[in-house]
């Protein structure tokens, strides 16, 4: 995969959800599937088919990251999704870290990349797409209330002035570490594109004031562990495709852009045609259908996509510039609106 081909699919009219959760939950036992490198790989590349798609994506779950670090630590994986740090891991649990992190990966991780390996093995003409949380958000599910020192930060505290600065920018660097090791097992299995979620890098978590009055809190604890990722995955031969589904303000659009990823994907709070400019014209725009909505009628009606799609792909044009219609974030199976949600990707497909 390079850029050169992913220009051409937008300048093509490329339209793809992120549908991989919908295709998985179609099977009878979703989670015993995920654990089984053959089956998994059955799921993605299918989902890639169905959606006449090359870009074969792996599941966004935003959890797994989360799960290798505390597990190094001894935190049962059923209390990892609400547990958080409420003191300073020690040097002893940081160096416990660093060093059993090239220890063999959990089974979720391990059969994800090599449902990757055997995908790439099996199937030439598709994309094998990683998944990895970003430093930021991750960062964010390690602390019960990770506004308060983001913005304590924000407004000149030190890590050595204050014990929750502290905490945070060390969650930061421990993010950091297991990010390092998910996305680099994707790319040796065989990943050429990275989807690298970064949802809360948004006006929820960081102070668009303090970032107008000079604060630097956005480009260090959000730009420069992602400028780290970044180069991963140019050392392990791929490409970054960077997500962020959440509230933006023209300066955070615009510093993603300074991360030259081949593929921007957005959420719905800003329309595309009015990110675009923000955007270097070598990044190719994904998005942004509101998704998050289509397990409901009442909230969005198959006519309303279509309006949308067909507004989406006007209004592009109209400024000339390529990009990849879909979802505006992964699209998740809801018990009972499946059939419902399936609708709505038909009509953004077909409209």
């Amino acid at each position: 995969m390079d850029r050169m081909r992913i220009r051409a699919l937008a300048e093509q009219g490329l339209r793809m959800p992120i549908g991989t959760d919908l295709v998985l939950h179609e099977e009878a036992d979703p989670e015993a599937v995920r654990l089984d490198p053959e089956a998994f790989s059955r799921v993605l590349e299918k989902t890639a088919r169905r959606y006449h798609t090359p870009f074969a994506v792996s599941l966004m779950d935003l959890q797994l990251e989360k799960k290798l670090l505390l597990s190094i630590l001894g935190v049962p994986e059923s209390e990892a999704p609400a547990y958080h740090f409420d003191s300073l891991p020690t040097a002893a649990q940081r160096d416990q870290v660093r060093s059993a992190i090239a220890k063999p990966l959990p089974p979720l991780m391990r059969a994800n990349a090599e449902a990757i390996r055997l995908l790439a093995a099996r199937c030439p003409d598709l994309v094998p797409c990683g998944m990895s949380i970003g430093p930021f958000s991750l960062m964010t599910k390690l602390l019960a209330d990770p506004i308060i020192p983001v913005y304590l930060a924000g407004a000149g505290a030190t890590a050595d002035e204050d014990s929750e600065v502290a905490l945070m920018e060390c969650c930061l660097d421990l993010a950091l570490v297991v990010i390092e090791r998910s996305v680099k097992a994707q790319l040796a299995a065989g990943a050429r594109l990275i989807f690298l979620a970064e949802p809360a890098a948004n006006r929820v978590f960081l102070s668009p004031t303090q970032m107008e009055w000079g604060s630097p809190i956005f480009d260090r604890y959000v730009m420069e562990p992602n400028r780290r990722v970044r180069d991963w995955v140019a050392a392990g031969g791929a490409e970054l495709l960077f997500h962020c589904c959440g509230e933006l303000t023209d300066a955070m659009i615009v510093k993603f852009g300074e991360l030259d990823p081949a593929i921007l994907s957005l959420g719905s709070s800003r329309p595309l045609w009015e990110v675009a400019p923000l955007v270097p014209a070598t990044t190719v725009l994904f998005g942004n259908l509101p998704s998050k909505k289509f397990a409901s009628d009442r909230d969005l009606s198959d006519e309303d996509v279509r309006t949308l799609t067909r507004e989406l792909a006007a209004r592009m044009k109209a400024i000339g510039r390529p990009f990849i219609l879909g979802s505006e974030c992964d699209i998740l199976s809801v018990p009972g609106c499946e059939c419902v949600i399936h609708r709505k990707v038909n009509a953004m497909l077909q409209a």
